[in-house]
């Protein structure tokens, strides 16, 4: 098992409790967005509308709006988003994503 199910059950209640959330995209994340929609203008800055848990598979899945120059919406883990250190969450948000890819990485190829 990747995720321990209760943490990440009490994470996803605190998380959408607090939506909307504003959230920085990684370069890797932002650059695959913008190749799926080359017209348009896509700025690291995103707001996160829906959090669901998706499994071990999926993680911790989130509906990102990606601004008005774009009528696109997007969903992506959020071990893929980067959050600001003064945002109450930040802290369990973290530990969630370090946890996940530590245990990411020890998945057998």
């Amino acid at each position: 098992m990747i995720d321990n199910v209760a943490q990440v059950e009490r994470l996803v209640t605190k998380l959408n409790a607090a939506l909307p959330l504003t959230a920085n995209m990684t370069p890797e994340l932002l650059a695959t967005l913008q190749a799926r929609n080359p017209s348009g203008k896509l700025t690291p800055i995103c707001a996160i509308t829906w959090i669901s848990y998706a499994g071990d598979e999926g993680g911790i899945m989130c509906r990102l709006d990606l601004g008005r120059e774009t009528d696109a919406e997007a969903f992506a883990s959020i071990t893929h988003l980067r959050f600001d250190a003064r945002l109450p969450l930040a802290r369990d948000i973290a530990a969630y994503q370090r946890h996940r890819v530590k245990r990411l990485r020890r998945q057998p190829a």
